[in-house]
């Protein structure tokens, strides 16, 4: 097991950066996600754990070691892509010991690994198979199983259930979760679903266009984002922004007029600097953060466009006047297209954000 601190890390093509100057230090034994919209620099940034990729500024360490200039073999990594790369002529137990025995590494103590790997991920029955034999969520524990029994210091995993249908992503999240619980080995893995992401990590990595927008566990990122991105790509349906303009202003709070919901106005209390009265703002609200007509601080009539009722949970895609809300509460069950209501906002549920994104707290 092992620490891996990127310290500044910058990665350039040509003139062209598209890592700037990322610092994320992941602790001995934790499982972090790297999760962001396509060209964020997530898998880049793995790459460049994993040595695959040079860096083009800053330092990487694995263990308290510099591996800047340690070729990809020597730094005690293992990666597993989101492409199964099994040899099709081989079987599994063949595709396990492959890397071992090219290595020279003893018999003895490759059929321990290999028998450890496939007790591990329960596919000792698949031993004697091809891989076109199994099925993709059987490949993808056969991929995972070659990482197991190189026992590296730091797994990576880039996008590895991209390939997988729904249901056997959810079978896959949850064997890899057990997997990092029973290994203890420090794990980093890439996505851009934050369904993945909320559900794997002890910390999640937000990345846009190259930048760590923020670092922190996933109810703390869902809770408490640091900014308007963080706020809509964490959750999901994503968060609500509502256009307003603050009319007021004491020393502890500001009063928020909504800007396309005919003056509907909502005080919040502020801790940091307020804004003065004039500024134009962004109100975050969660869908599951609309309460009913006396509950809240704010009321918004509303006209249902779509209703989904998922079983557990309803959401009701609604037309309010210039923007369109994602609105989750147990009485949107009874909601069907066409239907006018109205939801209720707290000033303690909701968030508020500057024209630039950042948040004002």
């Amino acid at each position: 097991m092992a620490a891996v601190t990127l310290t500044n890390v910058v990665k350039r093509f040509g003139t062209f950066e598209v890592v700037h100057g990322a610092n994320i230090a992941i602790a001995d034994g934790e499982f972090v996600v790297f999760v962001g919209p396509s060209g964020c620099g997530k898998s880049t940034l793995l790459r460049m754990i994993a040595g695959l990729e040079d860096i083009s500024g800053g330092e990487i360490a694995i263990g308290g070691k510099l591996v800047n200039d340690v070729e990809a073999a020597d730094r005690g990594i293992a990666m597993v892509f989101q492409s199964y790369a099994l040899y099709p002529h081989m079987t599994v137990e063949q595709n396990l010991s492959f890397g071992l025995r090219m290595n020279g590494n003893p018999k003895a103590d490759t059929d321990r690994r290999v028998k450890r790997a496939a007790g591990i991920l329960c596919i000792e029955e698949l031993m004697q198979r091809r891989p076109k034999q199994l099925s993709g969520g059987q490949r993808q524990r056969v991929a995972i199983g070659r990482a197991i029994v190189r026992e590296p210091q730091v797994f990576l995993f880039d996008e590895p259930l991209s390939n997988l249908d729904a249901e056997l992503r959810v079978q896959m999240r949850v064997e890899i979760s057990r997997l990092h619980k029973e290994l203890g080995v420090t794990m980093i893995y890439v996505t851009h679903d934050q369904t993945e992401a909320m559900t794997l990590a002890d910390r999640i990595v937000v990345l846009k266009a190259g930048n760590v927008e923020q670092i922190g566990a996933p109810l703390d990122l869902y809770d408490d984002p640091a900014n308007r991105f963080v706020a809509g790509f964490i959750g999901s349906p994503k968060m609500n922004f509502l256009k307003a303009n603050v009319v007021e202003q004491d020393q502890r709070s500001v009063t928020v007029e909504l800007a396309n919901h005919g003056g509907a106005k909502l005080k919040k209390p502020l801790c940091e600097a307020l804004p003065a009265v004039g500024t134009e703002v962004v109100l975050g609200v969660r869908p599951e953060h609309f309460f009913e007509v006396g509950e809240g601080d704010c009321d918004i009539p509303v006209k249902a466009d779509v209703a989904e009722h998922l079983g557990s949970v309803s959401y009701v895609y609604a037309n309010a006047g210039a923007e369109e809300l994602v609105v989750e509460r147990e009485a949107a069950r009874q909601r069907a297209s066409g239907d006018h209501f109205t939801v209720s906002i707290k000033a303690e549920r909701s968030l508020l954000f500057d024209k630039t994104g950042a948040r004002i707290r």
